[in-house]
């Protein structure tokens, strides 16, 4: 308990606290009359303060020495103890996650309660309630890798919820008329709310990442091959989940490529000489960084590459510097760090990946040079030119003349802004004294917190670069705060390469960049010729060819335009690399989802800061879309070039937090106008006078004429809004935001942006497949999440999964889920009419192999449903189409699973003449009605359609087999039978009427001498005689190819024989209801999966099994 410690006096009273102990900085008091005799003092036991009061003594009397005052000195103080009550609450809380008898209990009634495949990991459980109206129901919250349930049994109730995590559209703590805190999870036709947790801040977080890696991992194909993460979802557990949050934020706050993996978060302090003393915070560990970050934000960063590191030395433990390492960089600068836990396998692990990173990138020092420099000046196998920045210069190994000759095609050795001053075409004003004020502050700068990207990152370099970063230096500050020179000297030749294999290739993104190549900054003169043209072209191909997954995408020719001007040409490369891979990531894609994540941020960003604004703008989409621009480009596309520069400086060093602010400050300034205008346009047209009036007083160039804003001559001057203001404003009104809540805001919109391309990818096949079909809009949206349930399935529970399986968005919106014929056989089974009992399964592959019409394995949905419309609302002839045709290659093949059966061998048909019973009594010939029959059903046929081929004997049987297996279980079952029969027993004589006629010609002979087969005694089936007694040399030949090439009817002929029987007709012209099996298979979808992945795996128990 801390208590201010000062002595109360009353009036002819005694002194209330009694002193203990006190030093020069601490006093220990008790209360008088209390905890004496070794009892309890404020909760605590005596040997325990004594022990508190030791520690303070020993680490931090001795530090407290150097700060100044005593403001100081409290701050501190109050930091470290809050640092040790935090540490101390995690242990425990890690502790308490140590049960593994509570989580293997959890886990059997999980997998008990909603009979998931073994694939499904549980990740952790939690107590709570469940709102259903304004009742609680009190059970188990489980939170799995794929689905979020939940359990509940009450007053002899039982509920069980179950929630795909890819279902969930949003993931919110909100409050309602019971409770203040409560987590609601909304899906497409539902929410639903959970409360009364212990800890509600870590059941939402662990929601979101869930939702949020799996949304990813299934729905996001462009970042699932960037993140190993994601390709194992057995292996995610709750701490793998806090592991990765702590590996993106700290990716996200130093800006370091996805490939670092974070090994070592520690508490520490750092040396600031810039303020005299050890700056408290937390040292990041990573595979090739080491970096720092103070407990107060803003004051201090520090980003150490292992390149960068010469040395890491532990230095002699004392009481005023406990457990201290220095690292030694290049620059002949050291870093500091004390109070470090468990230094000794600290400083091993740093050695070991210091050695592993200066192996693949070998470093040795020149000694020769004696410049008057402030940082060492060595060379190294790693470089790719000379790079001068200030007073350093890093010398490339290679000799740049050498280097030029092996260079093919020649590259632009400088910033073009470069060469355009040189050209004579900046001309000197008053402007340029403000530049020169501006590098002395740089210099004195670099003096005090150093100049290379080891420097010291405070809130006074943020404040040099909100003034505009002087234009010799603007290029290499870009290079050190994006840490893009790191790239650049690890992979020397690595451009050049890059050129040299993409140069002369002409394709799909060549000719988009040929496109946009004089799109690019045409006002600025550099782009005017071919050197800046042909600068720009070798970038942007040479970046399409390292990174196809992203090619080339509109606006990245503005951003590297600009990076020309001011870095060389491999400096640039490295830069654009930088923003595309890592401080705007999944920006430049197919979808730019990264982009609209960041809008939706900035749509809720409007609402928290600017709420009258977003108060009469209600549908505030018009302002993001307006905003995309922004993000896209930084401003340079809706900017006045030398004004966007600034925007630019702000950008490379505090990253896209600097857009988020800067455009709220943009329409705070135009707020009153915005509120008034009428429409869309009107704000549109606001925003764009005014961008297109922001000036630049300190730029050094002449302003270049501005295309971007629309407006006639007639309306009133904008006046002009200085760019340093305007920054200036942005940071002391909106600069509040950290990385982590960006984060956090980006995860929770990532969630709401895919789910909005999901729900375009239906609307626009549902579009496309409504009219064509007759099933009723809301039933063929219940179809759609039953095809892509049944695809998520497999993506769920079956690893590894075909490439070409999984969900492609950059595909056409009808191919982005497409299933295969497993999965295909199981919703046929749920929702098709034509359930065949044990034959479903046959019927079901063989409808597979007729809808793959490109027999690439997959059928997408539009073919699914286009089936399920002829069973389910076609004609009784569209019927029998269908039918026939699943009994016809390429439906039926040889090898079909069904070619054992009996119905293989030779069908024995009877030669007894058929004739149909009229009512009079009369007895008509059939084949009269037959010729009658096949000529109107032939001019009722569609001149244009394909012919389909006749049908052998073979196929006909399988045909008969399947109408028998059809009428199954149905009411009318003995009146089809006998109908059924009737009609196989006319087509078989066709056949062989048929048969005989093309055989009479050549084998007459052959045909006279054929046996006459045995009429079928009453107890076999009419259709199909036992053929062991009595079997012909020629009829125990299966299928014998002459008799299947003879032995022929057509679709015409079943059709029309079909027709004759009116239990039949009504049959496949009865309505059938789809809603029915469309609920039973929402019900039984899991279930269905789970019994056929039990039924996989027992084979390979037996066989494991001794």
């Amino acid at each position: 308990m801390w208590l201010k410690p000062e002595e109360v006096l009353l009036k002819n009273a005694l002194k209330l606290w009694v002193t203990q102990k006190s030093s020069c900085y601490f006093i220990l008091q008790r209360r008088r009359g209390h905890g004496e005799g070794g009892g309890r003092l404020t909760g605590a036991t005596l040997e325990e303060i004594n022990q508190h009061w030791d520690w303070l003594e020993q680490n931090l009397l001795h530090t407290l020495s150097v700060f100044d005052n005593k403001d100081d000195i409290a701050s501190f103080v109050k930091g470290k103890v809050k640092a040790l009550i935090a540490e101390e609450t995690s242990s425990r809380l890690a502790e308490q996650e140590e049960e593994p008898e509570k989580f293997r209990e959890a886990l059997v009634k999980f997998e008990a309660r909603f009979n998931f495949p073994e694939a499904e990991k549980l990740v952790t459980y939690y107590s709570c309630c469940c709102w259903k109206g304004r009742v609680p129901r009190q059970g188990w919250l489980y939170l799995s890798i794929n689905h979020l349930c939940f359990y509940s049994f009450f007053l002899g109730k039982e509920l069980k919820l179950v929630v795909p995590w890819v279902d969930i559209q949003k993931l919110e703590r909100t409050s309602n008329v019971f409770l203040t805190d409560t987590i609601r999870i909304t899906t497409q036709n539902k929410e639903r709310d959970f409360s009364m947790f212990l800890n509600l801040d870590e059941v939402f977080k662990i929601m979101e990442q869930l939702a949020d890696v799996t949304l990813r991992r299934l729905l996001d194909n462009e970042g699932f091959d960037l993140d190993p993460g994601l390709q194992e979802p057995s292996q995610i557990t709750k701490r793998d989940l806090e592991a990765r949050a702590q590996n993106e934020f700290f990716r996200a706050f130093f800006r370091l490529p996805r490939r670092e993996k974070l090994h070592a978060v520690l508490d520490c302090s750092l040396w600031t000489p810039f303020s005299r003393c050890h700056t408290a915070g937390r040292m990041f560990a990573s595979d090739s960084y080491i970096c720092f970050a103070s407990k107060e934000a803003g004051c201090c960063k520090v980003i150490l590459p292992f390149r960068e590191v010469v040395s890491i030395e532990k230095m002699e433990d004392t009481s005023l510097l406990p457990n201290p390492i220095i690292v030694s960089i290049r620059s002949k600068m050291a870093f500091q760090f004390i109070e470090l836990t468990d230094r000794d396998s600290l400083v091993e692990s740093l050695l070991a990946r210091l050695k592993q990173v200066h192996a693949d990138h070998p470093v040795h020092y020149d000694t020769t040079r004696d410049e008057d420099l402030t940082s060492s000046v060595f060379h190294s196998t790693s470089m790719c030119g000379d790079h001068r920045f200030g007073r350093i210069e890093m010398v490339s190994s290679q000799n740049s003349e050498e280097r030029e000759k092996e260079m093919s095609p020649q590259l632009h050795p400088e910033a073009l802004v470069a060469g355009f001053r040189r050209s004579g075409s900046q001309s000197p004003d008053s402007r340029l004294p403000r530049e020169q004020i501006k590098m002395r502050l740089w210099d004195d700068h670099f003096v005090e917190y150093g100049r290379t990207v080891c420097m010291f990152r405070t809130e006074k370099i943020r404040k040099l670069v909100a003034m505009g970063i002087p234009e010799s230096l603007r290029g290499k500050l870009w290079l050190l705060f994006s840490d893009a020179v790191t790239d650049l000297a690890s992979h020397p030749g690595y451009y050049g390469n890059l050129v040299e294999e993409s140069m002369g290739k002409c394709c799909l993104v060549t000719e988009e960049i040929e496109r946009d190549l004089h799109r690019s900054l045409p006002e600025h003169p550099a782009f005017q010729n071919e050197t800046g043209i042909a600068a720009l072209r070798r970038v942007l191909t040479a970046y399409a060819h390292r990174n196809p997954r992203i090619g080339y995408c509109q606006s990245m020719n503005i951003l590297t335009s600009l990076l020309l001007l001011y870095t060389e040409e491999e400096e640039a490369f490295w830069l654009l690399v930088a923003v595309c891979e890592r401080m705007l990531p999944d920006y430049f894609n197919h979808r730019v989802i990264g982009a609209q994540v960041d809008q939706s941020v900035f749509e809720e960003l409007i609402k928290e800061q600017l709420p009258e604004l977003a108060e009469h703008m209600q549908d505030l989409s018009a302002l993001a879309s307006i905003s995309l621009s922004w993000f896209l480009t930084l401003f340079l596309s809706i900017m006045p070039l030398e004004s966007a520069v600034n925007v630019v400086d702000c950008f490379f060093y505090d990253g896209i937090k600097a857009i988020f602010q800067l455009g709220l400050a943009v329409l705070e300034a135009n707020a009153e106008d915005l509120c008034s205008s009428k429409d869309d346009s009107q704000a549109l047209m606001v925003l764009s006078r005014f961008l297109d009036h922001i000036k630049n007083e300190d730029s050094p160039g002449p302003p270049l004429g501005s295309h971007h804003a629309f407006f006639s001559d007639d309306q009133e001057p904008c006046p002009m809004t200085d760019i340093a203001d305007l920054i200036r404003d942005s940071y002391e009104k909106f600069g509040d935001q950290s990385v982590a809540q960006i984060e956090h805001m980006r995860c929770k919109h990532r969630i709401r942006v895919l789910q909005g391309h999901e729900d375009t990818t239906k609307q626009n096949v549902l579009r496309v497949v409504i009219p064509e079909v007759s099933v009723l809009p809301e039933d063929l949206e219940e179809l759609y999440d039953l095809f892509k349930r049944e695809h998520m399935m497999s993506c769920y529970w079956e690893q590894p999964r075909p490439v070409a399986l999984r969900h492609d968005p950059s595909r056409p919106y009808a191919e982005q889920y497409r299933i295969d014929a497993r999965q295909f056989a199981r919703l046929f089974q749920l929702v098709s009419p034509w359930t065949c009992g044990a034959h479903t399964e046959i019927l079901a592959e063989r409808t597979f192999r007729l809808l793959d019409e490109n027999m690439d394995h997959l059928i997408e949905f539009k073919a699914f449903v286009s089936c399920l419309d002829v069973m389910y609302n076609g004609e009784m002839n569209e019927k029998i189409k269908l039918l026939y045709r699943l009994h016809i290659p390429p439906a039926l093949t040889e090898n079909d699973r069904d070619s054992q059966s009996p119905l293989k061998n030779p069908l024995l048909s009877t030669s007894r003449p058929l004739v149909f019973g009229k009512s009079s009594g009369d007895a008509v010939d059939y084949q009269k009605q037959l010729k009658q029959m096949i000529k109107d059903l032939a001019k009722e046929k569609d001149k244009t359609e394909k012919e389909l081929p006749k049908m052998s004997q073979r196929e006909f049987i399988q045909f008969c087999k399947t109408l028998y297996s059809m009428f199954h279980e149905d009411p009318e079952e003995n009146d089809l039978y006998q109908a059924i029969a009737t009609v196989t027993t006319l087509l078989l004589q066709i056949g062989e009427v048929g048969q005989r006629g093309s055989s009479s010609g050549s084998c007459s002979q052959e045909a006279g001498e054929e046996p006459q087969a045995p009429v079928p005694s009453p107890e076999q089936d009419s259709v199909f005689a036992d053929t062991h007694n009595g079997k012909s040399p020629r009829e125990s030949q299966a299928f014998p190819e002459a008799a299947q090439g003879d032995w022929t009817v057509s679709l015409e002929h079943i059709l029309a024989s079909l027709l004759t029987e009116q239990s039949l007709v009504n049959f496949f012209e009865k309505p059938l209801d789809i809603k029915s099996k469309l609920e039973n298979a929402k019900i039984n979808q899991y279930s269905l999966k789970t019994c056929e992945m039990n039924r996989q795996s027992q084979p390979e128990l037996k066989l494991s099994s001794p």
